[in-house]
């Protein structure tokens, strides 16, 4: 899941505000203890740092979302499974100018293309999460 948001001024850090974001948006109420950690900021498109946290949720069928409709759109789930399969990731060229700018992941074959700032902190995740396997 990737609620975000800017931070309040009373958050006291980022796994605050990712806390507080995934209770807005997503009507999910998650502690402190089920914080895993922060991965490494990444700027966005606009030069603005993300600073990703990850939380173990347990099995989804425990909890029920009730998304902001200000906020979400859709929610939707994509299995670890299918992310780690090869036929299901790949990579977007872009260029700049004409000339080789840079290259970022997508997965394929979801509800819907998982690309952008997305896919990149999707990537980093099983980087973490499955490092034999990714």
């Amino acid at each position: 899941s990737f609620p975000g948001g800017r931070r309040d001024p009373s958050d006291g850090d980022a796994v605050a505000t990712a806390l507080r974001e995934t209770r807005e948006e997503l009507g999910l109420v998650l502690g402190a203890p089920s914080v895993w950690g922060q991965l490494r900021a990444v700027p966005d498109r606009q030069g603005q740092m993300v600073a990703p946290v990850v939380a173990h949720l347990g099995p989804l069928e425990d909890f029920t979302l009730t998304p902001n409709p200000d906020e979400v759109e859709e929610v939707f789930t994509v299995p670890l499974a299918h992310l780690l399969r090869r036929e299901n990731q790949g990579y977007t060229h872009f260029r700049t100018a004409g000339r080789y700018g840079y290259t970022l992941p997508v997965f394929l074959n979801c509800p819907h293309k998982v690309w952008g700032l997305t896919a990149i902190i999707t990537e980093m995740t099983l980087e973490l999460l499955a490092p034999d396997r990714y």
